[in-house]
């Protein structure tokens, strides 16, 4: 896996490709009939009401929905051609080089410094770890509020800026994805631009996927949308679905079913 992943996440323009995925919780289907492409350094945003599956569908980018037991897919989804899924795939490598960022905040109760040189030490990073952190820090655009209190605790930082410590600790092993789940979420409006602006910096250099509620934030600050519905069977089981996936201005300014045209101006979710 190590070796596909370095050889080829510069060859294509797709990163993420589904077919025909369907998502499951035991013989619960959360998702259905996903089918899309995630593009190279742009920002794919996924919106939908509540229980529509844009979560589900984020955390099985990166193997996070292995840790549940019940979950298991049939489908396909390829990162640069490759499966997944496949048996020789090692899901430690997966989320190395697909990093995750949660809605809350979760710095480590350690130094600034250690949340952002505890990865590649794991990782057994050789390099030079000064070097790392700050430039991990100037990526998320947190080095000219911390550079002199390296040493102070993580948890110690507001809430915005505890974000963007926690986008500094997921590039710090150099992933090629960043996936945020709702990372503005708690996040009060000035903290939510910064934040904003960081993605687009961000996007030079990687791909991002981000799960979001907020159809302000969607339109602005993503390149590509998908919308997701849910719909309850007879026994009142929800399953999700993508009603249709395209160009941000296209979703928002001209969507192809109404459904879309209803959730993005409000109507409903």
């Amino acid at each position: 896996m190590t070796s596909y992943l370095q050889d080829h996440t510069t060859q294509a323009e797709t990163v993420f490709q589904t077919q025909n995925l369907n998502i499951y919780y035991g013989d619960f289907l959360a998702v259905r009939d996903v089918n899309m492409t995630i593009p190279k350094n742009a920002i794919t945003a996924f919106i939908g009401p509540s229980g529509c599956g844009k979560s589900t569908v984020i955390r099985c980018f990166n193997r996070l929905n292995d840790l549940i037991k019940s979950f298991h897919i049939n489908g396909t989804i390829y990162y640069h051609g490759q499966d997944l899924y496949a048996a020789d795939v090692d899901p430690v490598e997966v989320r190395r080089q697909i990093g995750m960022v949660f809605q809350k905040p979760n710095p480590f109760p350690k130094t600034i410094y250690d949340n952002i040189a505890f990865g590649p030490r794991l990782l057994g990073y050789k390099g030079d770890m000064d070097e790392l952190v700050e430039r991990s820090l100037k990526g998320a655009a947190l080095w000219d509020d911390v550079k002199d209190k390296l040493k102070a605790l993580g948890t110690d930082l507001s809430g915005g800026q505890q974000q963007r410590l926690c986008i500094a600790r997921a590039i710090a092993v150099q992933p090629e994805v960043i996936l945020m789940d709702e990372p503005c979420a708690a996040l009060d409006p000035i903290s939510t631009l910064k934040i904003e602006d960081l993605m687009q910096e961000l996007k030079e250099n990687y791909t991002i996927v981000i799960v979001t509620h907020n159809m302000q934030q969607a339109s602005r600050a993503s390149d590509y949308t998908a919308f997701f519905n849910v719909q309850a069977n007879e026994k009142g089981h929800r399953t999700g679905y993508i009603v249709e996936h395209d160009r941000t201005e296209v979703i928002f300014q001209s969507p192809k079913h109404q459904s879309t045209q209803e959730y993005v101006s409000g109507r409903f979710g």
